[in-house]
């Protein structure tokens, strides 16, 4: 048995190694040929003579791809795949076979093959089979990898994220929660500000407290003042029974209130005394009751420039602004758009019964590309979307919503890996320009300055090596 290590690291538990592919083959030409195809390639390659000698490889070491003939005298490739999930079930086994074994390959698939390819086959169709073998392997580690942050990032933690502006944001929450300061959260829609209220008030003192939120764009005034403020029985048309109010029932928690700029300018009168004197007076009531609430208030707009235009009362605003938390949108963050793809991906898979194993490379690619204007909850939202309608057990970009797909990268570039085929750049090319186009093969041919004739022929060139 022959060995070959060449460059192309990757991670393994922590470890810098080589992904390694194990060549099965009687043909001792072949297995030279095939080996200094993928030796180039960058694969840790090792070479089998016969099914027996390729197991025993298979149990000393750690081998992710198992490309092997279907045809050999000692084992043959069917029971040679069913000996390599048994020893190392997450090795992927890819089947080599003569167009009159076809029907035995397909019976291997439904043993669990990763794909087969009919001899004779051409240097790019193995090539494109064994790198979505060996995507797939970088994927499932890529995902336990994070799933793995996820569990290491503290019980205690609620907000997803390992960027340097999350983990900034986080420190000075910690600090800020052991406070009694009143805390205003700002930041675009969909970044998470509740949950960050939350965070806080799991770091303070009134863990053990209840947590109130309210979104004071809910309802109008009159509305407003009795649910905040509370009322007493008569105090008005519909008023039948006494109601605390939430600055009541949040006695001794903590009281989050979102869309502060929506709250009206009478109400911010009654919440600053209560600020000031630590006592409300609700509707109709003759005294004032005294409150110990800790206060966090979020806003998606300058209140500053809101006290300039006289939309919102100046003390109130510097009562409020004693700590500011700013909260970065997702397309300051992207680097944890993977952490977060995956932790909703477990969400939604779990909760609609889906068995999803991950997030293809394109997808992630994709993801991480767009420019997400609705934040984190948009995110989420595509990903559950995803997960409902997903055909197989991998998210694809097939499965992502239109308008992720359309956006494309942000700067309109391609970025390749080196060692890109010219036809696999073609290829690439012609994909991304038919999603700006909306799948007009005519301009897509006018943006590439080639002719209609030319886009055909890669199309029905790419159908003709998808097939098996």
């Amino acid at each position: 048995m022959a060995e070959l290590e060449r460059g192309g690291d990757w991670m393994q538990d922590g470890r810098a190694t080589s992904p390694t592919l194990l060549v099965v083959d009687d043909d001792h030409s072949n297995l030279e040929s095939l080996e200094g195809v993928f030796a180039r390639e960058g694969y840790r390659v090792l070479l089998a003579a016969g099914g027996r000698v390729a197991l025993e490889t298979v149990r000393r070491h750690r081998v992710d791809v198992v490309l092997t003939d279907l045809m050999m005298p000692d084992m043959d490739g069917l029971d040679l795949l069913r000996s390599v999930k048994t020893v190392s079930p997450e090795t992927e086994v890819i089947l080599m076979t003569a167009y009159g074994t076809v029907a035995r390959a397909v019976e291997a698939m439904k043993e669990g093959a990763y794909d087969f390819v009919t001899k004779p086959f051409k240097k790019i169709q193995i090539l494109k089979g064994v790198r979505r073998a060996m995507e797939k392997q970088v994927l499932l580690l890529e995902n336990r990898n994070l799933r793995n942050l996820l569990e290491t990032t503290g019980k205690d933690r609620l907000i997803v994220g390992n960027s340097l502006v999350v983990r900034k944001l986080l420190d000075m929450a910690r600090q800020v929660a052991a406070s009694e300061a009143n805390v205003l959260l700002s930041g675009e829609s969909g970044t998470g500000k509740e949950l960050v209220a939350r965070q806080l008030h799991q770091w303070s003192r009134r863990a053990d407290r209840v947590f109130i939120p309210f979104n004071c764009a809910a309802l109008p005034r009159e509305l407003a003042e009795a649910e905040l403020f509370g009322h007493e029985k008569g105090a008005f048309t519909g008023a039948h029974k006494e109601r605390p109010g939430l600055f009541r029932e949040a006695d001794g928690g903590t009281l989050f209130l979102d869309e502060m700029s929506e709250l009206d300018l009478s109400l911010q009168g009654k919440l600053l005394r209560v600020l000031q004197e630590g006592e409300v007076r609700p509707v109709g009531g003759a005294r004032p009751v005294q409150v110990d609430v800790r206060l966090i208030t979020a806003t998606k707009h300058d209140l500053e420039e809101q006290v300039k235009e006289g939309k919102f009362r100046e003390d109130l605003y510097y009562r409020l602004n004693v700590i500011v938390l700013k909260l970065p949108s997702l397309r300051e963050r992207k680097e944890d758009i993977p952490l977060l793809a995956d932790f909703f991906l477990r969400r939604y898979a779990k909760k609609n019964n889906r068995q999803i194993e991950g997030i293809s490379r394109g997808a992630l690619d994709t993801l991480t590309s767009f420019n997400w204007p609705g934040n984190v909850r948009e995110l989420e939202n595509a990903i559950e979307r995803a997960v409902v309608l997903a055909k197989g057990n991998m998210l694809t970009e097939e499965d992502l919503p239109e308008t992720v797909l359309r956006a494309g990268p942000e700067d309109g570039s391609i970025t390749l890996p080196m060692g890109t085929t010219m036809e696999e750049m073609e290829k690439l090319m012609l994909t991304q320009t038919l999603k700006l186009t909306r799948g007009n093969k005519r301009l897509a041919a006018h943006l590439l300055g080639i002719s209609q004739r030319t886009v055909y022929r890669i199309l029905d060139r790419q159908e003709r090596d998808e097939e098996p």
